[in-house]
C-alpha cells in the first residue's frame, strides 16, 4: 500500500507513540533499576518524531541501518514503518546483528527478517560498506541505532562506512538521533595518524561526548569520508534532551553492556580488552569486574563461562581474582565524567608478569588510538602525568566539536 501523508496517517503515528508510552510495562526491562526513569520518560528520540520524517520518505524506497535498539516505545522502527506502508527494500545489519544477539566480533550473515520478509544485508561479515548493487534504486538510507559514546564502539564506524557509500552513490542519508548516555563529558586520548581501524576510524578522543547525529555532521563536515566526499545528510533531532541529561537506555545496546553501570564504565574498562585480564565477559557483570587467575590483589573472584554474547570468553573456566566495580553507586559513576585510567595503571603495577600483561598483537594501541598510553604505563607514569598529555588535543577537539552540536552542551 502506498504511503500517504495525511491527517489519518499522522493520527496513526501519534496513536502508535502514545500507546507505546502508556504501555510501559511492556517495554524491555531498563538496563539498571537504580536509575530514575525521569530522563528516559521525557526524552523524545528522533525515531518517535514521525511527523518530522514521514513526509520526507513518502513514496520513496528506503533501506534501514538498524538493530535491536531501534525502538519506538515497544515497537521496532522497521515494524512501525512497514505497518505504515513505507517501502523498505533492505535492512543493513551492524556488529551483534539485527536482533543484537551475536558475540562481539562474530561475523554476521545475510538473510531475511522473519517478521517482515525484508532482506537483511550484513555489514559485519564479508563487507563493512554497502555495494552499489546494495544501494541500487534506493531513495534514502535511514540510521537508527543507540550508541554509547565511545570511539571503539563500532556502530559509529558502520555509520561512517554507510555514509561513505551513500555519498559515492548519491543516496541521501538520514539519522534518527538518540541521546548519548556518556554525552556529559569529553575525555581520553585522541586517535593518532597511522592507527586508523574499525575501533578508531577518525581522530576523536575515546569519549567524544556527541550524539550519533552530531557525530555524523562532524564526519561529513570535516571531510573524513574517503576522498573527502560528503553525503546528503539529514538529522532528525531528539526533543527534551541536552548534554547534561543522564539518559537511561531502555534497551541494552549490546550483549555485554547489560546495564547503566557497564555503560558508564565501558570507556575506562575497554582498554583491558588489550590485556590478558578479563572484564567479565562470560559472567553477568560484563564490564563491571576486572580479574585474572594470577592477579594477587582484590577480594572478588569470578569464573567466565560460555554465555549468550560471549560463547568463547577470555579465561574461560578459570577463576579470576580482582575487583567488583558493580557495587559503585551509579551517581558516583555519573559524577566521575572521565576515562578513568587508574584501573588499568593499578592492575598493571600489581600484575606479577608485566612483560606479558599487554597482548602481543598490541590491540591496546588500537583501542587507545596510538602507542603512547601503553608506553607511558610501562614507563611508570602516573595517571595525572598521562592525562596531562591529552589536554591540548582535547581542547582542539572541543573547539571542533562545538561546530556540530545540535543540543545545549554540558557545563
Amino acid at each position: 500500500m502506498k504511503l500517504t501523508i495525511d491527517l489519518v496517517v499522522l493520527l496513526l503515528a501519534g496513536l502508535l507513540w502514545n500507546c507505546n508510552q502508556q504501555n510501559k510495562s511492556e517495554l524491555p526491562a531498563p538496563p539498571d533499576s537504580e536509575v530514575s526513569e525521569t530522563e528516559f520518560e521525557k526524552v523524545v528520540v528522533g525515531a518517535a518524531r514521525m511527523d518530522a520524517y514521514l513526509p520526507l520518505i513518502e513514496g520513496k524506497k528506503v533501506a534501514l541501518l538498524v538493530n535491536h535498539t531501534s525502538m519506538i516505545g515497544n515497537t521496532h522502527l522497521a515494524d512501525s514503518l512497514h505497518s505504515l506502508g513505507v517501502d523498505i527494500k533492505a535492512i543493513f545489519s551492524p556488529e551483534h546483528g539485527f536482533r543484537g544477539e551475536a558475540d562481539a566480533g562474530e561475523k554476521i550473515k545475510d538473510g531475511k527478517d522473519p517478521r517482515t520478509g525484508i532482506p537483511l544485508i550484513s555489514l559485519y561479515g564479508s563487507k563493512r560498506e554497502p555495494t552499489a548493487e546494495d544501494l541500487q534504486g534506493l531513495d534514502w538510507v535511514i540510521f537508527d541505532i543507540q550508541d554509547v559514546g565511545a570511539r571503539f564502539y563500532t556502530y559509529i564506524s558502520t555509520m561512517s562506512y554507510v555514509m561513505q557509500a551513500c555519498a559515492k552513490n548519491g543516496i541521501p542519508f538520514m539519522v534518527l538521533d538518540r541521546p548519548n548516555p556518556n554525552g556529559h563529558y569529553v575525555d581520553g586520548p585522541v586517535r593518532q595518524p597511522g592507527y586508523e581501524s574499525f575501533v578508531g576510524m577518525h581522530p576523536i578522543p575515546v569519549s567524544h561526548g556527541m550524539t550519533v547525529g552530531e557525530y555524523a555532521q562532524m564526519v561529513n563536515g570535516e571531510g573524513w569520508l574517503e576522498e573527502g566526499v560528503a553525503c546528503e545528510l539529514t538529522v532528525i533531532k531528539c526533543e527534551q534532551y541536552d548534554h547534561n541529561t543522564f539518559y537511561q537506555l531502555p534497551v541494552k545496546p549490546s550483549p555485554n553492556l547489560p546495564n547503566m553501570k557497564a555503560i558508564y564504565l565501558y570507556s575506562s574498562l575497554c582498554f583491558f580488552e588489550g590485556t590478558v585480564a578479563s572484564v567479565g565477559r562470560g559472567t553477568v557483570k560484563q564490564f563491571q569486574v576486572i580479574g585474572h587467575p594470577d592477579y594477587p590483589e582484590g577480594d572478588f573472584t569470578f569464573t567466565p563461562v560460555p554465555r549468550p554474547g560471549a560463547m568463547n570468553p577470555k579465561l574461560e573456566g578459570q577463576q579470576c581474582r580482582g575487583y567488583d566495580l558493580s557495587t559503585t553507586p551509579l551517581e558516583q559513576l555519573q559524577r566521575m565524567a572521565q576515562v578513568n585510567i587508574d584501573y588499568l595503571i593499578d592492575f598493571y603495577r600489581n600484575f606479577p608478569d608485566k612483560d606479558n600483561f599487554f597482548l602481543k598483537n598490541l590491540w591496546i594501541d588500537k583501542l587507545a588510538g596510538g602507542p603512547s598510553l601503553r608506553a607511558q604505563i610501562v614507563a611508570g607514569k602516573t595517571a595525572g602525568e598521562i592525562r596531562a598529555g591529552w589536554q591540548e588535543e582535547l581542547r582542539a577537539f572541543m573547539a571542533l566539536r562545538g561546530k556540530y552540536l545540535l543540543y545545549e552542551d554540558f557545563e
